[in-house]
């Protein structure tokens, strides 16, 4: 139903990294959202008053505070896909992840009311009067959940967005949790003589399950406005994308910058022979620039390094330090090794990239380099940059 509408009411639809056409996607899903949920929770409400159940009352709430998650949701997709301006010249894109935020903070809170009510309810247990009405309820609410489940996920993949993907995980949550309900509804109603109280008994597991999507939702939410490390296989995508270009040898201090989904800004170092013609080798670079601005649909920024490739000891050099630093960490590396001689000693110019978790400092890292290249020759000195991994 929800892929006809998008046929129907979204031109280019296939565009999905168009930041207008994400919003029209998100803005549909979320009033679907909406509908659903004012209606199961309408139908609940109907079915906790007249069964007594404080776990079928909760679910309702469940489900009017799921509609409100939706409107939330909506108007961080229409705020999101606003143009940049003179105050935010990056856009609004983070917008959309501040509002699957407020949707896990929503689930959070509901999944803690809910537990509230249900330990009262185990303490002080209520006659529950299972009916016919209420069971048929509770089954279509959990198809409706699946269902709303399923296109949220869809869609949130199709669009890459994390606030419908916290959507989904809410609604897999409420469809776990609807289930659980029922299935206390039905033992209810064919095994009156049992005493446990199963109504609040579900509706804490109920809490609890909501509360670990909650958690989930807002570890996905908060760590791309964190800031988090890409994604090895799109980094491997952008370093074979520029090594195309010949002569480009190498790249390093890769770094992207995510300002919200469809806003990305990339840089990088390639590495060139820096014997070419300048203007050739910069013909290159614009080139690999436009291509990766193509390819990926960001801002595309890259820095030529020029590499001696005549200095036949800058390999056997290389090689040497990059053997010695891995007896510290085996994941740090090197690049920019330049060799310049002067008169009373000969500097060795590099950039080390020190790997998170490394136990040794900068400080300390800069120390054991300088001793690593006296050990290879005593007129030699180092001359290091510590860069820090962001990819």
């Amino acid at each position: 139903m929800i892929k006809l509408l998008v046929r129907i009411f979204i031109r280019n639809y296939r565009s999905t990294e168009n930041p207008d056409v994400r919003s029209q996607y998100g803005i549909l899903c979320g009033i679907a959202g909406i509908v659903l949920n004012l209606l199961l929770s309408a139908a609940k409400a109907a079915a906790g008053i007249i069964s007594g159940s404080v776990s079928v009352i909760a679910d309702a709430f469940n489900n009017l505070t799921d509609a409100a998650a939706s409107v939330t949701t909506l108007v961080g997709f229409k705020m999101s896909s606003k143009e940049p301006d003179q105050d935010h010249p990056f856009g609004h894109g983070r917008l959309e992840y501040i509002s699957g935020l407020i949707v896990a903070f929503i689930i959070l809170l509901v999944s803690f009311q809910l537990f509230k009510s249900s330990v009262c309810s185990v303490l002080k247990p209520e006659p529950v009067t299972a009916s016919w009405f209420t069971v048929i309820i509770l089954f279509i609410s959990i198809l409706a959940k699946f269902y709303m489940y399923s296109y949220n996920h869809h869609f949130g993949t199709v669009i890459n967005s994390a606030s419908m993907e916290a959507v989904a995980k809410d609604s897999l949550g409420d469809t776990a949790a609807t289930a659980a309900v029922l299935a206390v509804i039905l033992v209810t109603k064919f095994f009156p003589s049992i005493k446990i109280p199963l109504d609040g008994i579900a509706g804490i597991f109920v809490a609890v399950f909501i509360f670990i999507n909650g958690i989930q939702a807002v570890k996905e939410t908060v760590d791309p406005l964190l800031g988090y490390r890409a994604d090895p296989e799109f980094v491997k995508k952008i370093e074979d994308l520029v090594l195309s270009f010949k002569p480009i040898s190498g790249i390093h201090d890769l770094v992207i910058h995510d300002y919200g989904p469809g806003r990305l800004m990339i840089s990088l170092h390639a590495e060139v022979p820096g014997d070419n013609d300048i203007f050739l080798l910069h013909e290159v670079i614009d080139n690999a620039e436009y291509a990766v601005a193509r390819e990926f649909g960001c801002s595309a920024t890259i820095h030529m390094d020029p590499v001696d490739t005549k200095n036949k000891e800058i390999p056997v050099l290389q090689e040497y330090i990059r053997t010695e630093l891995h007896k510290i960490d085996p994941k740090i590396t090197i690049h920019d090794l330049r060799i310049v001689p002067g008169t009373g000693h000969t500097n060795v110019v590099f950039d080390i990239v020190r790997p998170a978790g490394c136990h040794f400092s900068e400080a300390q890292l800069k120390s054991e380099a300088l001793t690593v290249i006296q050990n290879y020759k005593q007129n030699y000195f180092a001359v290091v940059n510590i860069d820090n991994p962001y990819v």
